[in-house]
């Protein structure tokens, strides 16, 4: 353990003055749950293999975080700011809601209580450094999305005596919180083949429909872990371009979803809308391969000299 951690300390390019004292408890914690919990006979090689695939530097920079280090604060917010605001508007019907999203993930992720030490306790504790950041902030954002929405389900009044009855039943099983129990609708049928289907559908006829281009961006953001910066580069445009580029896409792919679902399924739009922040959590769809034949031979040439 200490030999993997301090492996990991090396292939950082910014370690954040950690030691391996300090990174071996977080360490230790994702191996045991992700891979010691499930098969605890594992050998020594497989142990090393597990720790030498964890992501580096971004593990670092949540350790750093956790531990209070400001600069490491700014650096999470800096470079993860477009990434939570782009999945939040993803998620939201408009701007506004969509800004208030993403300010309530930050807050998730610094923490408002206090554990026994003091330090505070946040959704960062929850980061294994087995994914990327920004995919894991991504999923972070859609969770938010789809529990505030479960929240408002159940302040909806129901009109139906036999909606009350279930109501009562239900809330006295589950001391805490209760849901609605109404008429099957689209957003109960997330679970269903069926739904997964359609909505898998229409997201590849709303991708299939973008120009090379800006299907290449979303691959390059969102699957290749690149940096806005870097997305552009590939480009051959400016950050501030592929930002907002990669916001109007936003919006455009959503819009062309709930089209297709609305014209091709006959849901209603409020339907579509409502469905589409639980969706990302749920549906188990190959976006690469949507995605796939955007790279040019130009942009594939970019890519390597900004990795050189």
């Amino acid at each position: 353990m200490r030999e993997g951690t301090a492996r990991l300390l090396g292939r950082a390019a910014e370690a954040r003055a950690l030691d391996v004292a300090a990174l071996m408890p977080r360490v230790s914690g994702v191996l045991e749950k992700y891979l010691l919990r499930h098969k605890p006979e594992a050998s020594a090689k497989e142990i090393d293999g597990f720790l030498d695939a964890l992501r580096a530097d971004d593990l670092c920079l949540v350790v750093a975080c956790e531990r209070g280090d400001d600069a490491a604060w700014s650096d999470l917010m800096e470079q993860f700011r477009a990434t939570v605001l782009s999945a939040a508007r993803g998620a939201s019907a408009n701007e506004d809601t969509a800004e208030e999203l993403a300010q309530s993930v930050w807050a998730d992720l610094y923490g408002l209580r206090a554990r026994a030490d003091g330090s505070v306790s946040g959704k960062l504790a929850y980061y294994s450094g087995c994914g990327s950041l920004g995919g894991w902030l991504r999923a972070v954002v859609g969770q938010l999305a789809v529990d505030r929405h479960r929240k408002s389900a159940r302040l909806v009044q129901t009109e139906e005596a036999t909606d009350f009855d279930r109501l009562a039943q239900e809330q006295h099983e589950e001391t805490d919180h209760f849901t609605v129990a109404a008429s099957p609708d689209p957003e109960r049928a997330l679970a269903g083949r069926e739904t997964s289907d359609a909505l898998e559908r229409a997201l590849a006829h709303a991708l299939a429909g973008l120009d090379a281009e800006d299907r290449l961006l979303i691959k390059l953001y969102y699957f290749d872990d690149l940096r806005l910066r870097e997305a552009g580069a590939v480009l051959g445009v400016h950050e501030a371009t592929a930002s907002r580029r990669l916001t109007r896409l936003h919006t455009e792919v959503r819009k062309r979803v709930e089209a297709f679902l609305v014209a091709e399924h006959g849901w209603t739009k409020q339907e579509a809308t409502r469905t589409l922040a639980e969706a990302a959590t749920h549906l188990d769809t190959d976006l690469r391969r949507m995605l796939a034949g955007a790279e040019t031979p130009a942009t594939s040439e970019r890519r390597e000299e900004l990795y050189e």
